[in-house]
């Protein structure tokens, strides 16, 4: 009896363990995957608590938990912004966000929205770049992430020291520029571009290393910038600039993933969500505006007219970048082309 019973325990005991087994299984199926979402701007600022969390909030809700976002603001993996786009590539981090023009030239299709006066609307621009990134720069300029969406932000406006109204106010002036096609934009208007990541403003110009910045308003709120210059330019109709925007993933990371997990992140990617991301930073821009407004800040607005001087002192820059992506073996009149028509055809639908 004794042995029987011994033997019988064996049993029940291999059947437990092959339960188990079975268990360990299923849990390994339905594992729980977890991102690295790295960028370089605090938590509280506008692009990561309005888009960046919105977006891993919904990956979040729409796994039923099963992918967990973790996100590292202000740079807390290490590295420069400039590398961000290189630790998605390696797997550092797993997303990304980042600013194109922190490593000039390097995708060059995306700058023909930071051409001088180009766009009007951060919406149209955004959905126009996603769908050329589908068409010219999937396979060419990121064929080594995995992108999740491509956009603008509202328009840029210059914040100094002392009033702009005329490119004769800047002579002189040293002014912050976010990338190569801005410097150059500064450069022409007479201008001393210096370049500087988007953090280091705030002490760039509390100390005098500048006489101003060139940032959308809704960036300022984080950077307090209100409060360090009282003079603000902005242009009606089209901006005097923007810049363009990544979201990438890891191109390993995300193959790695199984079909449904990858359908949650494709759910969340795409031209709605660029869409919604570059109307997001546009629309954060009113408040923080009106913190300056409040501030009693000098706001210059120059009207489309008025911009006729500032137009003929940058339009070189059209044929000089057309020149610079010919040398690439790119069209870059066609793009300009495509672009505009692109965001002509979202302005008439909506």
């Amino acid at each position: 009896m004794i042995k029987r019973r011994t033997i019988l325990g064996l049993a029940g005991g291999g059947a437990m363990a092959a339960l188990a087994a079975g268990l360990t299984v299923g849990a390994a199926m339905a594992q729980e995957v977890t991102l690295r979402l790295h960028q370089f701007l605090p938590a509280q600022a506008n692009v990561p608590k309005l888009v960046l969390d919105v977006w891993a909030d919904n990956v979040e809700r729409d796994s039923n938990g099963r992918i967990k976002v973790e996100r590292f603001p202000s740079m807390q993996l290490g590295g420069t912004p400039p590398e961000l786009i290189d630790q998605a590539t390696d797997g550092i981090a797993d997303i990304v966000w980042a600013v194109n023009g922190f490593t000039p030239g390097r995708f060059p299709r995306t700058e023909v929205f930071e051409l001088p006066f180009m766009v009007a609307d951060a919406r149209a621009a955004s959905s126009a770049y996603w769908q050329m990134f589908e068409e010219h720069m999937k396979d060419t300029d990121f064929k080594d992430v995995h992108i999740l969406g491509t956009w603008v932000h509202g328009p840029g406006v210059f914040h100094t020291n002392k009033p702009v109204v005329h490119p004769a106010d800047l002579q002189g002036m040293k002014i912050r520029g976010g990338s190569r096609m801005v410097n150059e934009l500064l450069t022409l208007v007479g201008a001393t571009p210096v370049g500087m990541p988007v953090p280091a403003v705030s002490e760039g110009l509390s100390k005098g290393v500048i006489d101003g910045a060139t940032i959308p308003w809704e960036v300022t709120t984080a950077l307090k910038v209100q409060e360090l210059v009282h003079n603000h330019t902005e242009f009606e109709g089209p901006g005097l600039y923007v810049l363009t925007f990544v979201m990438a993933m890891n191109k390993d990371k995300y193959e790695s993933l199984p079909d449904d997990l990858k359908a949650v992140i494709d759910k969340n990617s795409g031209l709605e969500f660029s869409i919604f991301a570059g109307g997001t930073q546009a629309d954060a821009d009113g408040p923080a505006r009106q913190i300056a407004v409040d501030l009693g800040n000098n706001i210059v607005t120059v009207p489309e007219e008025g911009a006729a001087e500032w137009r003929a002192k940058v339009e070189p820059i059209y044929e000089s970048w057309v020149a610079d992506m010919k040398s690439k073996g790119i069209d870059g009149q066609a793009l300009i082309d495509e672009a505009r028509a692109l965001m002509a055809d979202y302005a008439k639908a909506n």
